[in-house]
């Protein structure tokens, strides 16, 4: 067991080592995909070692302007070569996200714990047609994307540890390890949105509270979650994010425990060189059941289904259908 706690503590060293990912972008300018689902607050004891590993699908095909489903779907492209922002350039078609996340943590203490995300793959079979209206316009599945993503490294605090009651809170920093400028079929560079990464050093601070009605057995937990992105290289900013969820847990005998929840994502408009990007910008909630089978030996495995109730896009945009997220948990 201790050699077990020391190799782990290696592999958290060396993550930390590599500097660090921001919940995926989606796809070219459409709403971002979205499974906010909480399982566990991520605090460990002291000493103790934890990994998750996640499998996010997320397809996104529902055409909307506002709350209204329409026929097509017209977004802009940034140029960012000739510094413009050019209006209606591709009809949307689908956005087939997998994202694949790694994350580790360290209990430091009885009320600090280290952790560090990394998203290892961020998958993206978009399909649109380019060049709309002119006489070049021409469908292509080429434009999507695939590579790591943007590290997060962070720290929670237990500000409250009762055997009712629970309140933590976390900071992270998201470093541009992930690539930001890749090019499309064109060999020009990759809409922002459809990137691996973002190109720019963010702050993500979230907050946990937990109550059970039945210690250990019945409760429910209300998270927020606010994170501030700056801008990169290539002048393009991601537009701030809030979150919100609220959820129910039950446990049924003493390896199932089943969970309810809705969550709430709020992003702003993204800005290029100062100006508002059109069709980006939205307002997401989704109503998230879930599972966990716990093992005695301290794994689990998570299963959460993101159902979208409420979705409200600037402009016109392609928003998310229902998502599925696989995680499995082990702590040492």
């Amino acid at each position: 067991m201790r050699s077990a706690r020391w190799i782990g503590t290696i592999m958290f060293m060396a993550v930390c080592g590599l500097a660090a990912a921001q919940p995926a972008l989606a796809t070219c300018g459409s709403a971002q995909c979205f499974i906010a689902a909480r399982s566990e607050d991520g605090l460990l004891q002291k000493g103790a070692i934890g990994f998750n590993l996640s499998f996010d699908f997320v397809p996104q095909s529902r055409r909307l302007e506002g709350r209204d489903q329409v026929r097509e779907v017209l977004t802009p492209k940034i140029d960012f070569e000739g510094g413009t922002i050019e209006p209606d350039h591709h009809r949307e078609i689908s956005t087939r996200n997998l994202l694949v996340r790694l994350e580790l943590a360290y209990g430091v203490g009885s009320r600090w714990t280290l952790a560090a995300a990394l998203p290892i793959v961020n998958q993206r079979d978009h399909e649109h047609f380019d060049h709309v209206g002119e006489p070049e316009e021409f469908f292509t599945r080429q434009d999507g994307a695939s590579g790591f993503g943007d590290v997060r490294l962070g720290v929670r605090h237990a500000f409250l540890q009762r055997p009712k009651n629970r309140l933590s809170g976390s900071l992270f920093l998201k470093a541009p390890t992930g690539d930001w400028r890749l090019r499309d079929s064109e060999g020009g560079i990759n809409e922002p949105t459809i990137q691996p990464g973002s190109g720019s050093w963010d702050w993500i601070a979230s907050a946990d509270y937990g109550h059970d009605w039945v210690e250990g057995r019945h409760g429910f937990f209300v998270t927020l979650l606010r994170r501030v992105n700056a801008g990169n290289d290539l002048v393009y900013e991601f537009g701030d994010e809030t979150q919100a969820g609220f959820g129910v847990q039950a446990r049924a005998g003493d390896r199932v425990v089943w969970m309810g929840q809705i969550n709430l994502r709020r992003t702003d408009r993204d800005r290029f060189r100062g100006e508002a990007v059109p069709a980006t910008g939205s307002t997401l909630v989704n109503l998230t059941p879930g599972v966990r089978l716990e093992s005695p030996r301290g794994g689990a495995v998570t299963l959460h289904v993101a159902v979208p109730i409420y979705q409200d896009v600037n402009e016109a945009q392609l928003a998310p259908g229902v998502g599925v997220m696989l995680g499995f948990t082990h702590t040492f």
